[in-house]
Parts: C-alpha cells; sequence; structure tokens
C-alpha cells in the first residue's frame, strides 16, 4: 500500500500577491465634426440654469416664533356738528301782474288772475297764475316764468282802444282766396290777442241790412271775435259786456251809413 502525503504550503504563500496598479488611459470626448465651407455655425446655447427652489415653509408656525400683537381697536370719535346757520327767506319776486288784476290771455281773452299759487309739479316748485275765466267757467293755471312767452299781457290802454273802434268804421278789406284759407287768418287774428287785430275781423266778417247772409262758420268766427273785443272794451271802461256789445256793433252802423 501506498500513502500520499500532501505537502503544506507555507503561510507566507497563502497571503494575497498586492494588487498591480492599472493604469487607464485619459477618454477623450469625440471630435465634432468639422462644418463644411460656407454652412453658418450653430449659435451657441446658453446654459440652462435651474430656478431656484423656494424656500421650504411650514404649514404650521413655529411654536418658538415670536407671536405678533394683537391689534388694539380703535374708539370712533364722534363728530361734533357745527350750528348751521339758519337762512333767511328769499324775498318775495315781483311780478308784472297780480291778485285781481285782469289780463289777456291769446287763445282765451279776458280773464282775472285770483291769486299767485305755489305747486310741486314732478319734484320742482312752480309759482303759478290762476287765471279765472267767467264767461267759459274755466281756470287756468299759468308759470309765472312763462307768462311773457305765452303771450299774456295786460289790458290795452285807452289809446288802443279807440284805434280798434276806428278800424269797424273802415271798409272791409276781403281776400279773393278760398274761404278755408281765409278763415285759417281769421283764426290766428282772433288767438293773437291784439285788440286792434281782432277788430280787424269783426270789420270784414260784418253784413249789414241788404248784403248776403253769412255762412255757418262765417257767422262763428263773426261772433267769437265780436265776444272777444267786447269783454276787453268791457273790462277797460269798466262797464258789462251787453254794454260792450252794442257800443262795438253802433260803430259798425256808422260804418254802413
Amino acid at each position: 500500500m501506498t500513502t500520499t502525503v500532501k505537502k503544506k504550503t507555507p503561510a507566507a504563500a497563502l497571503k494575497a500577491a498586492p494588487a498591480k496598479a492599472v493604469h487607464s488611459k485619459p477618454v477623450t470626448p469625440p471630435k465634432a465634426p468639422a462644418a463644411k465651407p460656407g454652412t453658418p455655425l450653430a449659435a451657441a446655447k446658453p446654459p440652462v440654469t435651474k430656478p431656484a427652489a423656494p424656500p421650504h415653509t411650514h404649514p404650521h408656525p413655529h411654536p418658538h416664533a415670536a407671536a405678533k400683537p394683537a391689534a388694539v381697536p380703535v374708539k370712533p370719535v364722534a363728530a361734533v356738528a357745527k350750528p348751521v346757520a339758519a337762512k333767511a327767506p328769499l324775498p318775495p319776486r315781483k311780478h308784472e301782474f297780480k291778485a285781481g288784476d285782469f289780463v289777456v290771455y291769446p287763445t282765451h281773452g279776458v280773464g282775472r288772475i285770483q291769486k299767485v299759487d305755489e305747486q310741486e309739479v314732478a319734484g320742482i316748485k312752480l309759482e303759478l297764475f290762476v287765471i279765472a275765466f267767467e264767461k267759459d267757467k274755466m281756470i287756468l293755471r299759468v308759470p309765472t316764468t312763462k307768462a311773457k312767452a305765452v303771450g299774456m299781457r295786460k289790458l290795452s290802454t285807452p289809446d288802443v282802444v279807440a284805434t280798434a273802434l276806428n278800424t269797424l268804421k273802415g271798409r272791409a278789406r276781403i281776400k279773393r282766396t278760398m274761404w278755408s284759407r281765409r278763415a285759417q287768418e281769421y283764426e290766428a287774428k282772433i288767438n293773437s290777442g291784439d285788440l286792434v287785430s281782432i277788430a280787424e275781423v269783426v270789420r270784414d266778417l260784418h253784413r249789414a241790412t241788404g248784403q248776403p247772409e253769412q255762412s255757418y262758420s262765417e257767422r262763428q268766427l263773426y261772433e267769437a271775435a265780436l265776444a272777444r273785443m267786447a269783454r276787453e272794451v268791457a273790462a277797460i271802461e269798466r262797464i258789462d259786456e251787453p254794454t260792450a256789445v252794442k257800443r262795438v256793433e253802433s260803430a259798425l252802423v256808422k260804418k254802413a251809413a
């Protein structure tokens, strides 16, 4: 029988041999391809910078952070109202017309002012003349600021009355136009408020004995002009209206004679 004897390796041989240093070659970046002649160079891209991260905030305040002082409520100071001096009332306005005066309103004739009243219309205070027309049983209110604009006037003077009565004695002047047009002219004269113009209508539409009779519309215009003129004459001379009508008609009779 044969026996094999294992040889023991020495302890020094069991120690690892020192590792050999490996020398690595530097890595060179690949070269960019050379630009061909005649081609523009690519623009250099600016370096990309990342935005700074916002500071980290705690959802809850730090327990050791200094607490802000609470706001102290300030009591409002009551304003001291200064005494307002009472305004002196405005002096009453002076008008051309006053209560009790007879006036002539163009479209209604002679009326009498009852009073000067104040009324509020749409939040505006208005001063009004309250005029009564006894013949027509009508009350008219006219703003004092518009009395002149609408043609309201005082009674005519005695000289104007004399001129109007002399106009009645003249010869009638009738235009050779259609009656509808002449009627409009007569109505405009009656509503003008002028006493002499009204006398012209009375003169032109008057029919004496032996003359052709008037039509219905002519008669209406004649009576309206006669009544308008007689009312003003009665108010000026302080006589009643029937007496004033007779005076006007007497002037017309003298013209016919």
